[in-house]
């Protein structure tokens, strides 16, 4: 998995590492950290662009994030692309869950799922807010999501 900063700058090590050593120098300058997951995606021309980002909040002192992009030619309902979205998230968030833990900071797992059910992706709530609680995570979806709904769509729009 190629990740890279949001200045572009490519990660040349495993994520974890990455996600240590950050840990590390943050914690280090004295920063309360929250890390928040989350995925977003767009269909263009039947190729579909996933994004996902760990997004770093330093309480009252910004943030910072890593991004990783994929596509596939795969056609998919709202639904499966919803729930592919929060596999991806999910993905990530295990596999740094034991760090993020040793480090006593706090982790959410965000869905680009609108609360609303007048919105097609709110089809994938019910299945995604299941999925990740399940798995112990924190869930927030839309409005609160801003993870997947404002940076991880930044990257794919």
């Amino acid at each position: 998995m190629a990740w890279r900063k949001f200045n572009g700058e490519q990660v040349h090590f495993a994520i974890t590492d990455e996600v240590e050593t950050a840990l590390e120098r943050e914690i280090q300058a004295g920063f309360r950290l929250k890390v928040c997951i989350g995925t977003d995606s767009q269909v263009k021309n039947g190729i579909t662009e996933f994004a996902t980002v760990i997004v770093f909040l330093r309480e009252r002192r910004g943030g910072f994030m890593y991004i990783h992009q994929e596509r596939t030619r795969k056609k998919m309902s709202i639904r499966e692309r919803m729930l592919n979205e929060v596999q991806k998230s999910i993905e990530v968030a295990y596999s740094l869950c034991d760090l993020l833990d040793l480090y006593d900071v706090d982790m959410e797992v965000h869905a680009d799922i609108n609360t609303n059910p007048q919105f097609k992706s709110n089809a994938a709530l019910h299945e995604a807010m299941g999925y990740i609680l399940s798995m112990g995570f924190v869930f927030k979806a839309k409005p609160e999501a801003f993870a997947s709904s404002c940076c991880a769509n930044k990257i794919v729009n």
